[in-house]
């Protein structure tokens, strides 16, 4: 299927955003400039993440990743159980000869499963794009309230509307939004799902009038804005983020560009780091180590039920909840064994107690990013004293079947387009991910001399609001862009 994309009229301020899994950033284009939005503090990338405490306070952004990791460092998690109605037992009757006599009957509370966590201080909330295909999920509960996933979004669309109000020159008319070519999920109405939420959750935070764009797409047309490229071409974009990998073809010929296909994966920067954590870390905590204990007189030995924890470890926002007696019980056994493997079990302990795995995570994305320029580092977590060796070859080995992933989605987006690899005059390789050096050496391999890097973390934000600002409109549900009037043209 073809996607064509022509220029609209011309807008005074166009202005995108660039809500991602991982991170989120803004800009505004005036027609000569792009212009980024610090949206925290001391950065133009923001953390999409969302904080809430037991009054549903509200905090976004870095400082939500700061108090989470604060309130919960130490923090002994104790669940109690929930109350579910009430028993009664009839103890003695009436005696039938007494006219004053009443029966004696016992009550008790009845108990759920004990998995409330009455001490917690905040729920925080990450990846929450990764829901908004879903249809299973409608509610989140936060502290016995049930909160649609649009209302845990639409903080930080209004952290990101007045941080992007305070930057501007004037008033903005529209926002131009990117997305992935297919959000995560198994439906088939995802897209149209998350697209929704999304216009629901602008819509409270105060963005009326906003348009879906592609996010490969978004980030050639920041690329072709700020390069000088060729009059005429073809240029493949992959978007390689932390939730998702995203690819288009383009054709341009001057002001006037196609689009001739598009493709996806739900594969990110995320789902390495979460491999990473499980081959070279989770050896280092316990993992294949026999658990010996003594029950009914008789010495029992298993493996390690390291499968109780592995999910709880690799989502580091819910690590907590490993810091109660039925998961530390099974730890202090083995640390009281003794041996060489005792080491082990005191780190995962140390990890659970101080709620040390977003340190964890830091620690992995520091060594991933490191591997992009050298062959060997150092994955260094001195909060638990580990200095583990960690090589390209060895990353690569761990990424064999993403890679094989990234081949086949290759080999689509080109049939797509009706194109071999030798058609492709421009490569352009974006998003964090896209630094990592395995896959530059694949898009080499595909596309020798042809393969550059531009604005890994912003360029989806920039091309978005060079979007806006010539009033590009694309059909997200049928692929299609919208036709604009005569006499339009792209910007410098």
């Amino acid at each position: 299927m073809t996607y064509k994309a022509y220029i609209n009229q011309q807008l005074m301020i166009g202005v995108g955003i660039d809500f991602g899994t991982s991170n989120s950033a803004a800009a505004w284009y005036d027609g000569e400039s792009v212009h980024l939005v610090q949206l925290e503090p001391d950065d133009i990338i923001m953390p999409t993440a969302t904080h809430l405490n037991r009054e549903l306070a509200t905090k976004t952004g870095q400082e939500a990743v700061f108090q989470y990791i604060e309130e919960n460092r130490d923090r002994i998690v104790e669940l109690t159980p929930e109350i579910i109605g009430k028993s009664a037992l009839l103890t003695a009757e009436t005696a039938t000869d007494d006219p004053h006599s009443e029966a004696e009957v016992a009550t008790a509370n009845v108990y759920g499963h004990s998995w409330i966590d009455r001490g917690m201080p905040g729920r925080l909330f990450r990846g929450i794009k990764r829901l908004l295909g879903n249809s299973s999920v409608k509610r989140l509960l936060v502290f016995s309230h049930p909160f649609r996933i649009v209302a845990l979004v639409t903080p930080i669309l209004l952290h990101i509307r007045k941080t992007i109000e305070q930057y501007l020159p004037g008033p903005f008319e529209a926002v131009h939004f990117g997305h992935p070519v297919v959000f995560e999920g198994s439906e088939h109405h995802r897209n149209e799902l998350a697209f929704a939420r999304l216009t629901e959750a602008c819509m409270y935070a105060g963005i009326r009038n906003l348009s879906f764009y592609a996010e490969p797409v978004a980030a050639t047309l920041s690329y072709l804005n700020d390069v000088r490229a060729p009059s005429s071409g073809r240029v493949l974009t992959l978007d390689f983020g932390g939730g998702t990998l995203d690819l288009s073809v383009i054709e341009f010929d001057g002001i006037d560009f196609e689009v001739l296909s598009t493709a996806g994966l739900s594969l990110g920067g995320d789902h390495i780091d979460q491999l990473i954590f499980s081959e070279l870390v989770f050896p280092l905590l316990g993992k294949g180590e026999i658990w010996s204990r003594v029950s009914d007189g008789k010495l029992i030995e298993t493996e390690f039920p390291f499968e109780d924890f592995e999910e709880k470890l690799l989502n580091w926002a819910v690590t907590y909840i490993l810091n109660q007696n039925q998961y530390r019980a099974k730890v202090a056994d083995c640390i009281k064994n003794g041996g060489p493997a005792a080491v082990k079990f005191e780190r995962l302990d140390d990890l659970i107690s101080h709620n040390y795995s977003y340190l964890v995570f830091q620690a992995i994305k520091d060594a991933k990013a490191r591997l992009s320029d050298v062959e060997q580092t150092m994955l260094d977590i001195p909060e638990l004293d580990i200095v583990i060796p960690f090589s390209r070859s060895q990353f690569e080995s761990m990424m064999s079947s993403m890679l094989q992933q990234i081949d086949g989605i290759l080999v689509r987006v080109l049939g797509d387009a009706d194109c071999s690899a030798n058609d492709i005059d421009v490569v352009i390789r974006t998003g964090g991910s896209s630094q990592i050096a395995a896959v530059k050496h694949k898009l080499e391999h595909w596309f020798p001399g042809r393969v550059t890097e531009h604005d890994p973390f912003t360029s989806v934000a920039a091309g978005l609001a060079i979007a806006s600002y010539h009033g590009y409109k694309f059909d997200a549900d049928a692929g299609i862009q919208e036709e604009p009037a005569a006499g339009s043209q792209l910007g410098s």
